[in-house]
């Protein structure tokens, strides 16, 4: 790795992290995470990498193929694009999912998957305030048709998504791939859980937990997580099925609301995706793709050749030999 290269990715992330920290400070001088401007800040903060990842791009590196170098281009081959971007979702989706019955298996995921006792309460109680009757659907249809939607969470959150994943994915790991792509992986993870600090020492994500083992456990399950879509950016060639993977998996984040038992409190350190049970199937995920080669085969991003008017021939000149 060159000196240029590691300049351009201090300038990265210290732009990255600084920006995230001015757009929270009006959550820490005001109301924290009750603050009326959270959701604005949290979507403006996932954009910070996107902006740090622009300005290196345009006014540092400056590329002849700037879409390209952050994997924003080309969509092709179309195939390939459109199967590792099914692939995000489903696979995100899955994660975050899985992670419940295996904290449930360990004890430490309070679950009710007979009645659903605590998504009941929470339309029970939604619909006194409304003043509303009961609502027609069986529990177990509503359960189903949450579910079934989830996909369509990768097209809602997409655009703040691929504004961490354009910094993160797009630019960042390929930045750090001379490393090797194990370390790439780890380092590119850390990073990304680290710049989350911000939030996470409000009490986002760990509302019951210190913030040094809140900031610690998200950066464990960025590690791991960010391995799956790093995964997916190498294996495309494009940041997009990596945005739509981090976009599904936000949606679904909040499925463990539907499967806990009523009054029992989830300890996140501990339970769904974000707590150390849930890290058990994306381990095992990201060993079975170092076991099969899918990380030592993948094609790493990079800058494509400049592009020229000459065009080379399909098959060489009669008379010279090919080696």
């Amino acid at each position: 790795m060159s000196g240029r290269d590691l300049r351009t990715i201090g300038v990265f992330t210290t732009m990255a992290f600084a920006l995230a920290w001015l757009f929270a400070l009006p959550l820490w001088f005001g109301d924290g995470l009750a603050s009326p401007w959270f959701t604005v800040v949290a979507t403006a903060t996932m954009m910070t990498p996107a902006i740090a990842a622009l300005v290196v791009v345009f006014f540092m590196e400056r590329p002849q193929r700037k879409a390209w170098l952050l994997g924003l281009w080309p969509l092709r081959p179309v195939r390939r694009f459109l199967v590792y971007s099914a692939l995000g979702i489903f696979v995100s989706i899955a994660l975050v999912v899985v992670a419940l019955p295996v904290g449930a298996l360990l004890g430490v995921y309070p679950a009710d998957f007979t009645n659903f006792s605590a998504f009941q309460q929470t339309l029970d109680e939604q619909a006194g305030t409304a003043g509303a009757a009961e609502i027609p659907l069986p529990i177990g249809a509503l359960i189903a048709i949450q579910i079934a939607v989830l996909p369509l969470s990768a097209l809602l959150n997409l655009i703040p998504a691929l504004g961490e994943e354009l910094g993160w994915r797009g630019w960042l790991l390929p930045k750090l791939m001379p490393l090797g792509t194990l370390p790439a992986l780890l380092v590119s993870g850390v990073i990304w859980g680290l710049w989350h600090a911000p939030l996470i020492l409000l009490g986002y994500n760990y509302p019951d937990a210190p913030g040094w083992l809140g900031l610690t456990a998200m950066v464990g399950m960025c590690v791991l997580v960010g391995a799956v879509f790093g995964w997916l950016r190498l294996r495309s060639g494009s940041v997009w099925p990596a945005a739509l993977a981090h976009a599904a998996f936000n949606g679904a984040g909040g499925t463990y609301l539907l499967f806990a038992e009523a009054g029992e409190h989830v300890d996140t350190t501990q339970a769904t995706i974000l707590g150390w049970s849930g890290w058990i199937v994306p381990l095992a995920v990201v060993v079975v793709l170092i076991a099969t080669g899918q990380f030592a085969s993948a094609k790493h991003p990079s800058t494509p050749p400049p592009k020229t008017g000459r065009r080379l021939p399909a098959h060489p000149p009669t008379g010279q030999e090919t080696r």
